[in-house]
């Protein structure tokens, strides 16, 4: 059985460039499938920008008001910015289950645990990719996009969860390809919370993440 206290667990404090971020997790994940380096969990702000996953289409870019960086992720435009947690998953599932929709799941299951630290009822959908919960006015929306990409069986990417975003910054884009439904934060959901708080309801639920993983 993996313990957390067996990953390196990173927060930066500084906002990451996209590309040395993209550059350090390429590295870190030929490292880690060579037994070189322990697995890790990076914990990172970016500056605004957007993102685009294998399968973007450049019709959901709506604006060029940030960078927009091509990335090896699955999925299609997200924003990261300030006041978003972003998670960067590095772990090494040949010691674990070899299973990509397991770890999905898994991954969409720990941050919900995270949520509900703050009483935040959220869920993952079927046929749409995020995590999900309700506004106060009753209207569903997203408030954290899942997006990796596995080399080797060693995972790269994760998950991002709006704490205090500016949620305008993400009109410039269809986020994840659906237009229909808003984004949300924990701000906007009336939950006064940092990004350190956040922090530490993941470290809390994350041994059942990593147990769910396990062979």
């Amino acid at each position: 059985m993996t313990l957390l206290s067996d990953i390196e667990w990173r927060t930066s404090e500084d906002k990451i460039a996209y590309p040395d971020a993209l550059e350090q997790m390429e590295q870190r994940n030929a490292a880690i499938h060579q037994g070189e380096t322990p697995e890790l969990i990076w914990l990172l702000e970016h500056p605004p920008l957007y993102t685009a996953g294998t399968s973007a289409d450049p019709s959901e870019l709506l604006s060029q008001k940030f960078p927009v960086f091509q990335t090896g992720r699955g999925g299609r435009h997200t924003y990261h910015g300030p006041g978003q947690r972003v998670g960067y998953i590095m772990l090494n599932l040949k010691k674990r289950q070899t299973d990509v929709r397991n770890f999905v799941h898994a991954l969409e299951d720990w941050v919900i645990s995270a949520l509900a630290e703050f009483e935040i009822n959220a869920r993952a959908v079927e046929g749409r990719v995020g995590i999900w919960c309700n506004t106060p006015q009753g209207e569903e929306a997203k408030i954290g996009a899942i997006g990796i990409r596995i080399r080797k069986w060693v995972t790269m990417h994760g998950f991002s969860v709006n704490i205090d975003p500016d949620l305008s910054h993400f009109g410039g884009i269809i986020p994840c390809g659906i237009s229909e439904y808003p984004v949300t934060s924990l701000k906007q959901l009336g939950v006064t919370a940092t990004l350190n708080d956040f922090d530490a309801a993941l470290k809390k639920t994350a041994p059942d993440f990593l147990a769910a993983i396990d062979k």
